[in-house]
């Protein structure tokens, strides 16, 4: 079931109705109501891997107990080593298996060893990487003594699989999420319209810009071997606003929902392409995933103490593996590789904290060391992405290769402009450029629409909302399509 589906426009209302109508005075009944729907939700999917879902979910909340109870050192250590193997067995299976199978079997070949092995035709369960990384920070924080295990297992099991964010994140630790699951939840007006808003704008990131850019990059993306300067350098942007417009889309749509809930749920994104350099951009960037590699990755090996060395070592280490949790190809490895060396100066230097605040901040227009800045940053972000879009190593190749090719003709400026205008038109255009202003005007709130038009007369505020389902309503495609983020 998709955000962006008719059956999600009929699901919400009547869970809705549900929750405040029916079980507004039962606690309890809330959660069983949130579980069961969650359930349902992702049954949607593909009703098999439910059980999947469900195992993961009774894994981790046993283990959590059997750590907490357990008499001994070395038993708590057996529990929680068999909550960690299990976990990333299965994400291991479902996810890597072919890769590594594949990759050994290359490896062996360069030393003239031919070896036969077998691919499996393994269906991806949706969200896994998501809900498994959800209870390994869950048991991993009860290993360290941080929390104490939670022993309403109907609680448990929301925290894990609650529905907008079951999927495609943010990534919940249950420090954050589990407390607003115990406590009485009352409805507020001033959050539910607030989530409302939320909703509306990451529809229109998603239906409107996301999925008309896919248009033609996946038009170059296909065919990089047939085109060739400007062109390909257009298709990259257009990627680059096509993944950002999904993926943040989503996160707005899931934490608008939340809202209407009564959950907050933790920020994803901050208008990371505003970035004036790239260790902001990841402060800024699926912040769930970041924050939970340096909570649980980098710290633990050392983090930023013992000297350069290991800062530079532990810096790459959380890349490499952040490319490698998006997906089983070494294009996703290139591309965490870029970006570590992109951090890298900044790590070397010391300056990789030296723009915290928002950029331009209290001002309309940044400095022109700001806009160079940002526009460095993008310029670079929007290079790494090409491999992150790439079908393999070889095409990343091709493009990069054939996208310096004819940078330098003028002609190819007029091609790539009556390429793109015959392709798109001008309407996605100035609807890209509507898109990059709302969300610079926003870009000191939570989410663009935050605080936009308080100031306004409600007619004019309502006029603006109407013309935001209108454009949606104009500009969204027949078919229903996925959010790039499911994959992973």
């Amino acid at each position: 079931m998709l955000f962006n589906s008719l059956s999600f426009a009929v699901f919400l209302p009547i869970v809705f109705v549900l929750y405040w109508f029916v079980f507004h005075k039962q606690l309890k009944g809330q959660n069983i109501l949130l579980l069961v729907v969650s359930y349902f939700f992702y049954a949607c999917w593909d009703y098999r891997f439910l059980f999947l879902l469900m195992f993961s979910t009774f894994l981790d909340y046993s283990t959590g107990l059997a750590m907490f109870d357990a008499k001994t050192k070395s038993w708590k250590r057996f529990w929680f080593w068999l909550s960690i193997g299990v976990n990333l067995g299965f994400l291991g299976f479902f996810k890597y298996y072919n890769f590594f199978i594949s990759s050994f079997a290359d490896a062996i070949g360069l030393w003239g060893i031919h070896v036969d092995y077998w691919t499996l035709n393994i269906i991806l369960p949706v969200g896994i990487s998501f809900y498994t990384f959800h209870g390994l920070s869950y048991v991993i924080d009860i290993y360290y003594d941080r929390i104490q295990p939670e022993r309403n297992f109907i609680d448990y099991s929301v925290f894990v699989s609650f529905f907008p964010l079951l999927v495609a994140g943010p990534i919940e630790r249950a420090t954050h999420l589990l407390p607003q699951i115990q406590r009485v939840r009352v409805f507020d007006y001033g959050n539910a319209v607030l989530g409302l808003r939320q909703i509306l704008w990451g529809l229109f990131k998603k239906m409107v810009i996301a999925d008309n850019c896919a248009t033609l990059a996946n038009l170059m993306f296909n065919d990089a071997a047939h085109q060739e300067g400007l062109k390909l350098v257009m298709g990259a942007v257009f990627f680059s606003l096509q993944i950002y417009g999904d993926f943040s889309g989503y996160s707005d749509i899931a934490l608008g929902v939340a809202r209407l809930f009564g959950f907050d749920l933790l920020r994803n994104f901050a208008f990371p392409y505003f970035s004036r350099d790239i260790a902001e951009f990841w402060r800024r960037w699926h912040i769930s995933l970041s924050t939970w590699f340096r909570d649980y990755l980098y710290i633990p090996l050392g983090g930023s103490k013992g000297g350069m060395a290991k800062k530079v070592r532990n810096t790459f280490i959380i890349f490499l593996v952040s490319g490698f949790w998006h997906g089983a190809n070494w294009t996703f490895i290139i591309w965490g590789l870029l970006n570590a060396l992109y951090i890298m100066p900044s790590i070397v230097f010391e300056t990789n904290r030296s723009n915290l605040n928002t950029v331009a901040q209290g001002k309309l227009f940044p400095t022109i060391r700001e806009f160079f800045a940002v526009l460095i940053t993008y310029c670079l972000t929007v290079f790494a992405w090409i491999f992150f879009r790439a079908e393999s190593v070889t095409a990343a190749w091709i493009y990069v290769k054939n996208m310096v090719k004819g940078l330098l003709s003028k002609a190819a400026y007029v091609q790539a402009l009556d390429f793109t205008l015959s392709t798109v038109g001008w309407a996605l255009p100035l609807l890209i450029l509507f898109f990059i202003s709302i969300e610079w005007l926003g870009r000191e709130q939570q989410f663009a629409l935050q605080r936009l038009g308080e100031r306004w007369k409600q007619p004019v505020r309502w006029v603006f909302y109407a013309t935001l389902i209108f454009l949606i309503g104009m500009f969204m495609k027949t078919e229903e399509t996925p959010f790039i983020y499911f994959q992973f």
